[in-house]
């Protein structure tokens, strides 16, 4: 083991060497997609910060210093010589750009490392739905997910070493934390005593065989209710708004996502969804009339057998129903997405509101596991694309798909002895659009962060989502943190519209769901522009978002 290691630092090393600013005189040489593939590798080993005493260095003049060598591995980007590539070779061209583009606006505008306190949380109990953790994290952040439970002494170990370097991270942080933006530092700093909490909830559940974990898991967690202390004495001063304004809002769309919108049009394309989904769930609300009311399911053992009868009769339907390839792995991916039952009182999280009145609306969401099941078992062919997209660049793919799913079974056929739970379709996607709007309002600056959460609770049909409840605040904080991704379940689902209506009128009258299912969900987790061309042979979904 240890041999593989110090073999893949010393290829990775010479990668990094062959490919670094300073060899510019041979980008000549650099002409396959091979060399693509080895580029890649090397870039990916920039993109990360150096490492300073075992923690990330986030410093001013690191972040300014990697911000001006950027330029260098864009002219070198730009020096390779695509003629003769396939499609598929040039669309993975276009993901090394959409990157070096995300690291250009992380540093220009996001900077994450100096105006959001919740960028330095550092442990995540719960594993992320989609490739990567959503919105800005630091690097090395402990993922308990990646980790076999129960717990193993290696592990244990492995995780009491990045524990005990969290004073560390937060003594330095309070040296980067520059920024004057009122939503994301009020809103980092709760989050940050969340993070304490989270890392006590952890230290109580560990075993008395890891007394060092549990030292250093208290000892983190003391030192984050330090940091937040300090954050709240510094409070005062934080008066700008945390939105990006509209126009680099836009610019983030077109050269880091690939979208052809802008800011106008989203909000446009969101306002249109979410009449549409009102104006829809009012007129299954009267086709239903003479039916009795979805009731949810308030017994732990009802809930459990809900859940999974209905897991079982949704992969059947996929499989039945010839919707797509159903592999082994797929079933147990989902069937663990049965939370346990929690009896509370009034209203849970809106997404629970939803399962515990029908399963079949999130199944149809969660074929995000499925999507995390089939990148360990059956990564897609390209190195460049096994490796989830920097920025979280793959959201329009990641949750337009698992949004557009839950329409898709619908009209398939999906809910025809569940009326009832059509409406719930609706009341998601109502959902989307409102806190989609919400978050393109406050990077609009046309919104702070509490007007945004008042916005989208009003317009959630049933009163589902409160303002001040878990969910919308929480939703609300990330898409502040991360532009573009509020919108990207609706737009995401939008372009892939469009893709299936261009991808079937080039097949009129020998279109297979099946194949095209298939097709689509084979091919990586990248944005639906690239896809748009790899599946149709048509770049004027990419040239739009270009400008071209």
């Amino acid at each position: 083991m240890r041999i593989n290691k110090i073999l893949v630092l010393i290829i990775s090393v010479a990668l990094l060497s062959a490919c670094s600013p300073k060899a510019e005189n041979n980008s000549e040489s650099l002409k396959s997609h091979a060399d693509l593939v080895g580029f890649f590798s090397a870039w990916r080993i920039f993109a990360s910060p150096e490492i300073k005493n075992g923690i990330p260095d986030y410093s001013a003049e690191a972040m300014k210093k990697q911000h001006a060598a950027l330029k260098s591995w864009q002219t070198r980007l730009n020096n390779f010589d695509t003629t003769g590539w396939s499609i598929p070779e040039q669309v993975d061209w276009y993901l090394l750009f959409a990157e070096m583009n995300g690291m250009d606006f992380e540093h220009r505008v996001v900077r994450p490392w100096e105006r959001d306190p919740a960028f330095y949380i550092t442990f995540f109990s719960e594993a992320s739905d989609v490739p990567e953790r959503e919105g800005p994290t630091i690097a090395g952040a402990i993922d308990l997910s990646t980790f076999q439970l129960p717990l193993s002494g290696e592990a244990a170990t492995s995780i009491a070493e990045k524990l005990k370097l969290i004073p560390a991270i937060y003594e330095q942080a309070k040296v980067n934390l520059t920024g004057k933006s009122r939503d994301l530092w009020l809103l980092g700093t709760r989050s940050i005593r969340a993070h304490a909490d989270e890392l006590k909830t952890f230290g109580a559940g560990l075993k008395e065989q890891f007394p060092d974990l549990t030292a250093a898991t208290a000892e983190a967690a003391q030192a984050t209710l330090k940091f937040a202390d300090w954050l709240e004495e510094q409070r005062a001063d934080k008066n700008e708004l945390s939105g990006t304004g509209k126009e680099a809002y836009t610019w983030n769309l077109r050269n880091v996502h690939l979208l052809p919108f802008d800011w106008e049009t989203e909000r446009a394309l969101l306002e249109r969804e979410l009449y549409r989904s009102h104006s829809a769930l009012r007129f299954a609300e009267h086709r239903n009339r003479k039916l009795p009311r979805l009731e949810k399911a308030n017994e732990a053992e009802a809930y459990k057998n809900m859940l999974t009868q209905g897991t079982t009769e949704y992969m059947d339907f996929l499989k039945n129903d010839e919707f797509i390839t159903i592999k082994d792995y797929m079933i147990p991916a989902m069937m663990a997405q049965i939370r346990p039952f929690k009896p509370i009182e009034g209203l849970r999280g809106f997404f629970d509101e939803i399962d515990h009145r029908d399963p079949m609306p999130m199944r149809a969401h969660f074929y995000h596991w499925m999507e995390k099941a089939r990148e360990i078992k059956e990564p897609v062919g390209s190195p460049i694309r096994q490796r989830p997209l920097l920025y979280n660049i793959f959201d329009s793919r990641a949750e337009g798909f698992a949004t557009a799913m839950e329409e898709l079974v619908m009209n398939a056929g999906l809910l025809k002895d569940r009326p009832r739970a059509t409406e719930l379709i609706y009341i998601m996607l109502a959902q989307r659009a409102a806190r989609g709007l919400g978050s393109i309002y406050q990077h609009g600056q046309e919104m702070d962060f509490n007007q945004a959460t008042e916005y989208a609770s009003k317009w959630v049909p049933w009163g589902l989502m409160p303002a001040d409840g878990g969910t919308i605040q929480h939703e609300e904080h990330f898409y502040i943190q991360q532009p573009g991704y509020g919108s990207s379940y609706i737009t995401g689902k939008i372009l892939i519209d469009q893709l299936v209506a261009e991808y079937a009128r080039q097949r009129e009258g020998r279109f297979i769901l099946k194949e095209f299912m298939d097709d689509f969900t084979t091919r990586g987790i990248i944005p639906v522009s690239l896809l748009y061309w790899e599946m149709t042979g048509d770049k004027s979904m990419l040239n739009r978002a270009l400008g071209k």
